[in-house]
């Protein structure tokens, strides 16, 4: 238990430190980037990101990924159709998708960042980023 809360703290603070970077990002929550099918774009998690994306969605009272028809995210509220982890979303969805926000990131800007969730995918013996909701199935199951 102990290692799981590390782990999510370090990647919350990869996280913390995007958004203290003066790279301009605007997110409009609009979730036109969270169309997936429409985009062609799903994000590509690392075992921490989904790791810290499932204790989230846990924390909604979900315990399972529904299955979406329309190509649009998994995380996006039935109802509403806005995203249940929004402050845990993962970090594709913060730099590179959402034309909206910004548009990608210049990678450059971001790649310490990058290398420091590797570090923590491979401290848990991932093997690199996989799509969101595999990612996230695969977490659920392992915590």
């Amino acid at each position: 238990m102990k290692r799981h809360e590390e782990t999510l703290a370090k990647v919350r603070s990869v996280y913390a430190d995007l958004s203290q970077r003066p790279l301009a990002r605007n997110c409009l929550r609009r979730t036109e980037c969270c169309q997936f099918r429409l985009t062609g774009k799903v994000p590509q998690l690392t075992c921490g990101e989904a790791l810290l994306a499932a204790h989230a969605f846990r924390a909604t009272g979900r315990k399972s990924l529904p299955l979406k028809n329309d190509g649009s995210c998994p995380l996006l509220h039935s109802e509403n159709g806005k995203c249940l982890i929004y402050e845990s979303r993962p970090f594709g969805c913060r730099t590179h998708f959402c034309q909206a926000a910004g548009g990608p990131m210049d990678r450059q800007e971001v790649l310490d960042l990058i290398r420091q969730l590797e570090e923590i995918d491979r401290l848990l013996g991932g093997d690199g980023p996989r799509a969101l909701a595999p990612a996230i199935e695969q977490a659920l199951e392992d915590s």
